[in-house]
C-alpha cells in the first residue's frame, strides 16, 4: 500500500480539503517543493500559485492559493490561504475580471498602505491568470 500524507487546506472563511495524497507540491515563496510522507517538518510561506495534489502518479487535483503558510511533518501538510479555490472553478473571465479591479485599486491608491495592497490584489490576479492559462497538465507534473 502507498503511503500517503494528511492533507488539509484551510481558507478564512472554511475547511477546503481535507483528504490523503501521495505527494502535495506546494508553492513555495523559495520555490516549488513537494511533500511526501516522512517530510522533514517544517513551515514556510507560500506564494500565490496552484497546490497540485497527486493519487497514484498523477496530479489528481488542483487548486489555486492566494498565499499563505504552509506546515509540513512526518504525516501531515497542512496550508492556511488566504483565499483558496479549484483550479477548474477559475474562468477566463473572472480572473481578468481580477485583474481589473486590481488596475482600478492602483490607480486609485493613495497611501502606502493602499498602494500595498492595490500591488498585492495584482500580484494575486497575475497569479490566477497565468494558472488558468497553463491549464490542468501544467508544469509537466
Amino acid at each position: 500500500m502507498v503511503e500517503k500524507v494528511d492533507f488539509e487546506l484551510v481558507s478564512p472563511e472554511k475547511l477546503v480539503l481535507s483528504e490523503p495524497a501521495e505527494m502535495i507540491v506546494i508553492p513555495g515563496s523559495e520555490g516549488d517543493f513537494g511533500a511526501l510522507p516522512h517530510h522533514a517538518p517544517m513551515i514556510t510561506t507560500i506564494r500565490p500559485g496552484v497546490i497540485d495534489l497527486y493519487d497514484n502518479g498523477k496530479v489528481a487535483k488542483r487548486i489555486f492559493v492566494a498565499g499563505g503558510f504552509a506546515e509540513v511533518n512526518e504525516v501531515r501538510c497542512t496550508v492556511l490561504a488566504e483565499e483558496a479555490m479549484l483550479l477548474g472553478e477559475i474562468t477566463r473571465d473572472f480572473a481578468d475580471h481580477r485583474i481589473r479591479e486590481a488596475t482600478v485599486l492602483i490607480e486609485e491608491a493613495d497611501t502606502d498602505h493602499a498602494r500595498a495592497a492595490a500591488a498585492r490584489a495584482m500580484v494575486v490576479a497575475e497569479a490566477m491568470r497565468a494558472a488558468i492559462d497553463v491549464g490542468p497538465a501544467s508544469k509537466g507534473h
